[in-house]
């Protein structure tokens, strides 16, 4: 983590040992919400989308090494990637692979990939690219260049009806707050509690984000810390809506701590990153890019045009 960070969440002193909010999607159950975790269940097997086409825009800019193909480490995690229970995959991260393997004509194959191994697969060969809902910041550019497709903060999650009166970072002084453990959200949360005047926010770590969730439902916790968009398709989803609910803090509307979310690309790969970074363009100036932001409820975190290494520029 940065002394000042471009974006809270996700980011450890060591850029290759990650350690993520656990990914996880939100399935309404009958008695409530069934939170899954990626340790929690089997792994989806892997999907490829499109095929190989030389008539593709930009297939010319392919590097020879990915003309089979882009291998993508994944997982789930609502509304970026989903799973249904009839195995068909979709999320914005996914569809938007669809979109940039229709423009470079080679398929992206999507495979679950633990978050805080996701590095090390692409530096063993496994996998070429992450799409991960992964946030681009200084530290990880030592070792990826990240073309950026997205901007957000972190939301705070409460019980519907926000019982406690949170309408702020502020307000959760003097209160207890869930989040993952080993996460940069639970050192931002450290870092807010030390501006309260009075009363410290007692941080409640836990092993995964599912748990996090659990806490505010449960009434362990007022409220947990955790990234804007699966805060809002949680508080959309769990119980049909009637679970959750995300605190709009009018200063900070797009969340706190805001930053670049980005395609993850070996540094040595530097030609598959401008062959991504022109295919992103292109959903964009065609309007695929906007039209996929809607269909998951994401226009506020859309970005104006490709950018690579944002974080640092």
């Amino acid at each position: 983590m940065d002394d000042v960070p471009p974006h809270p969440k996700n980011e450890s002193e060591n850029p290759v040992s990650l350690n993520r909010t656990t990914a996880l999607t939100t399935v309404v159950a009958a008695g409530g919400v069934l939170l899954l975790s990626l340790s929690g269940c089997s792994s989806p097997a892997p999907t490829t989308t499109a095929t190989t086409s030389a008539d593709a825009p930009l297939a010319s800019l392919v590097p020879a090494a990915f003309k089979d193909g882009i291998h993508v480490a994944s997982g789930i995690y609502a509304p970026m990637v989903m799973r249904s229970d009839s195995g068909e995959w979709s999320g914005f991260d996914y569809d938007l692979g669809q979109a940039l393997s229709a423009e470079l004509g080679v398929p992206f194959t999507f495979e679950v990939q633990d978050f805080t191994s996701i590095i090390p697969s692409l530096q063993s060969k496994k996998h070429d690219i992450i799409m991960f809902g992964m946030n681009d910041t200084a530290k990880r550019e030592e070792v990826l260049d990240f073309t950026d497709y997205f901007q957000a903060g972190l939301a705070i999650l409460v019980e519907k009806g926000n019982p406690a009166g949170i309408t702020s970072m502020s307000d959760l002084c003097g209160k207890s707050v869930a989040v993952a453990k080993g996460t940069t959200q639970a050192e931002f949360v450290a870092s807010e509690s030390a501006k309260c005047a009075s009363g410290s926010i007692t941080s409640i770590e836990l092993p995964t984000e599912n748990d996090a969730i659990l806490a505010v439902k449960s009434g362990q916790a007022v409220a947990d810390v955790f990234d804007a968009a699966p805060a809002a398709y949680t508080a959309q989803t769990s119980g049909d809506g009637k679970d959750f609910e995300v605190v709009h803090d009018p200063a900070n509307p797009a969340g706190y701590g805001v930053a670049y979310t980005g395609i993850g690309v070996l540094k040595e790969n530097a030609d598959l990153t401008k062959a991504l970074e022109a295919a992103l363009q292109a959903v964009m100036d065609d309007g695929t890019y906007a039209e996929l932001l809607a269909k998951y409820d994401l226009s506020d975190y859309g970005v104006p045009s490709a950018t690579v290494n944002g974080a640092t520029k």
